[in-house]
């Protein structure tokens, strides 16, 4: 379909991994020809990307670039994917508007979502125990600002609404415990694009906003074993999640109370958004998490 983004004249990307205890950052791989997005970690130390509509893996330290993994019966993909527990399944957000189901290591894939449902796809969230998608279902006929929340198990069946009318909901991720789905919303605001971090139970109730801030704040990722947390955050007045521009990803630290969220630290000033960090890209250990970046001369502010 050809939705694949591309690299402006003079970009690059840079995969870039940051160590959250002391925020030392380093870039592990740098392209000038293929627009890398959305990098995964998964458990054998590789990180998956998405570019040109397909899977990339490389290793998490740069000692090789990143290798194509060939996938047989997947449409072009966009940057929403996200590693199942069993560490051998990934789920994806294709261009066609469903989510497959595909071998880390390549092969077969299989589709769970079904025809009918009357909107697209955008995968975001593996319940722990590997049973249930998070995803956000949006109509592009009614705009790419109508996001809602829903849930479907990973073989197409009981697919739900958890939220209901007015939004713009995205980025629904289950906490680790699975007690609850993190996600970014505008329900607490009258300005348009006006996301904040928020959270809810799986069925829709104990809706809780986190952060209270100026900015436009977008796609919690939690580590594994539940202690940090990092989110994406546009400059104020933001509609969306745009690409190139300065952006902060902020680090929360959750071994306070859920008063953390609004005392997060800024652990890098990039220039990206989207493509950043669309998807969890947190290390096994919780000790790294990586993103990429898209340089433009004299147009970056470099990671501190």
């Amino acid at each position: 379909m050809g939705f694949a983004r591309t690299l402006a004249a003079g970009q690059t990307c840079r995969v870039r991994v940051v160590a959250a205890s002391t925020g030392e950052t380093r870039t592990v791989h740098e392209d000038a020809s293929v627009l890398f997005e959305a990098p995964n970690w998964n458990a054998g130390n590789e990180l998956i990307l998405n570019g040109d509509g397909v899977l990339w893996r490389m290793p998490a330290d740069g000692s090789r670039p990143p290798t194509q993994i060939v996938h047989d019966g997947l449409p072009e993909l966009n940057n929403d994917h996200v590693l199942a527990p069993d560490g051998t399944t990934i789920y994806v957000s294709a261009n066609d508007g469903h989510l497959y189901t595909a071998p880390l290591a390549g092969g077969t894939t299989r589709r769970v979502t079904r025809d009918g449902a009357g909107h697209w796809h955008f995968l975001h969230g593996v319940s722990p125990d590997g049973a249930q998608l998070a995803y956000v279902a949006l109509n592009p006929d009614d705009g790419w600002d109508s996001g809602t929340v829903h849930t479907v198990g990973i073989d197409g069946d009981h697919d739900a609404a958890i939220t209901h009318g007015r939004g713009t909901d995205d980025g629904p991720e289950y906490s680790p415990d699975g007690r609850w789905l993190y996600f970014n919303t505008e329900r607490f605001s009258s300005l348009p694009g006006h996301a904040q971090i928020a959270r809810m139970r799986p069925d829709g109730t104990g809706l809780e906003q986190l952060t209270f801030d100026d900015r436009v704040n977008w796609f919690p990722h939690f580590d594994p074993t539940g202690t940090r947390a990092v989110y994406l955050s546009f400059p104020t007045g933001t509609i969306g999640h745009p690409a190139d521009l300065n952006v902060e990803l902020r680090l929360v630290d959750l071994d306070a109370d859920i008063g953390a969220w609004s005392s997060a630290s800024t652990v890098a000033e990039l220039f990206g958004g989207q493509g950043t960090i669309n998807v969890n890209s947190w290390s096994p250990n919780g000790e790294h998490f990586a993103y990429v970046d898209y340089p433009m001369p004299s147009r970056t502010t470099e990671a501190t």
